[in-house]
């Protein structure tokens, strides 16, 4: 071989190598689990005393191991969720939300109560891997979850109609509702209205929710809905748009192209978006109803704007500062939230996955090796 030959191939083995890198698997979902889950599958919040568990951490593991095609893993977490967070047994009921050590040390469910946004979640991720993976075990799975789920926090609210609330227990007065407009993603509802058209109510009432309760198109955390009344400022949090609110623009932003609502929803969200470019950055509190903010947010909120920014038609500066602070600034490895937000707004920048219009997952396992 030739010196130009030789040139011609190293040149071509140095293009090849990185790409074939990049493709084998997914290096952030691989840090992920190795900070912050245990090998029998329990996501470990380690900010706190008591090393908690939630099942939104478990139906966050489940999402990213079904978007990164390993099996192994999301049997793992699904059987730690069943075993400890439901009885042994998920078709009959939903996730406890909190599990860990109490003050006597006991290793135990701390929280009995259903977290609405996690029953979604790991319903949705069942029922997508049953799709995928050809696994009807799954789908049966999910689709009893999806009932559950409707059966225990699904409530018809007069003057709005069917809506879920945040969990069974807790949310609701004779006359008032309390609601969290980020468990209410729009494309986890769109896959579910193939299921049942009660689903496809819900999601009309939850756009509803998220551009009457956001007025000024800033988020809240929390909202109440008073009967005669409609839309209240929330008793416990007030205004305050914050750590909750950062995914409703996630969520949002993630929508596919011809999704119902899409383009209502995102001029609606403007505003967020013209704030980040006028501060160069995302605010870590909002005062939804005043407009100001306090504070720069953690770098994963600049991870959960990726994607709304990416639909912004002058976003382009912004998604260019946000993607910078990423690469600068990455979350600690066992900041559970952070690094949540991470997968999910980074990874799809990256192309990992995307939704249909109908919410369905379009995973990118082209180049992934194989489990």
């Amino acid at each position: 071989m030739g010196v130009r030959g030789l040139l011609v191939l190293m040149l071509t083995l140095s293009v090849m190598a990185p790409v074939k890198a990049a493709q084998c698997g997914w290096p952030a979902w691989d840090g992920y689990r190795q900070a912050l889950m245990s090998p029998e599958g329990r996501v470990i919040d380690v900010s706190t005393d008591q090393r908690i568990t939630t099942s939104e951490g478990q139906s966050y593991g489940l999402f990213f191991a079904l978007v990164a095609n390993d099996r192994v893993n999301f049997e793992r977490l699904l059987r730690w969720t069943q075993d400890n967070l439901a009885g042994g047994d998920l078709s009959r009921r939903l996730p406890a939300w909190q599990w860990g050590r109490d003050k006597e040390g006991q290793w135990k469910v701390l929280d009995p109560n259903n977290a609405s946004d996690a029953d979604l979640w790991i319903a949705y991720s069942l029922l997508e891997a049953g799709r995928l993976w050809r696994r009807p075990d799954y789908e049966k799975l999910g689709l009893n979850m999806l009932w559950l789920s409707a059966a225990q926090s699904m409530r018809k609210v007069p003057g709005l109609g069917l809506m879920l609330l945040p969990g069974g227990q807790g949310f609701e007065s004779a006359d008032s509702w309390r609601l969290n407009p980020s468990y209410l993603p729009p494309q986890l509802l769109a896959r579910f209205a193939l299921v049942a058209p009660i689903w496809a109510e819900l999601a009309e009432n939850s756009q509803r929710l998220l551009i009457e309760g956001s007025p000024r198109g800033l988020a809240p955390d929390w909202l109440s809905w008073r009967a005669g009344q409609g839309w209240t400022v929330d008793s416990v949090t007030g205004p305050k748009g914050s750590y909750d609110a950062i995914r409703v623009y996630l969520w949002l932003g993630m929508l596919a192209e011809q999704a119902p609502g899409r383009r209502e929803l995102l001029e609606h969200f403007q505003p967020m978006s013209a704030l980040i470019k006028r501060l160069g950055a995302v605010p870590e509190i909002l005062d939804t109803r005043a407009g100001t903010d306090t504070g720069t947010g953690p770098v994963g909120f600049s991870a959960a704007m990726l994607p709304l920014l990416a639909g912004t038609p002058d976003g382009g500066e912004s998604l260019k500062i946000q993607r910078e602070r990423l690469r600068q600034e990455p979350p600690a490895p066992d900041a559970y939230y952070n690094q949540s937000l991470v997968l999910f707004g980074q990874g799809w920048d990256e192309r990992r996955y995307r939704f249909d219009r109908q919410g369905r997952l379009l995973p990118n396992w082209a180049g992934a090796c194989k489990k």
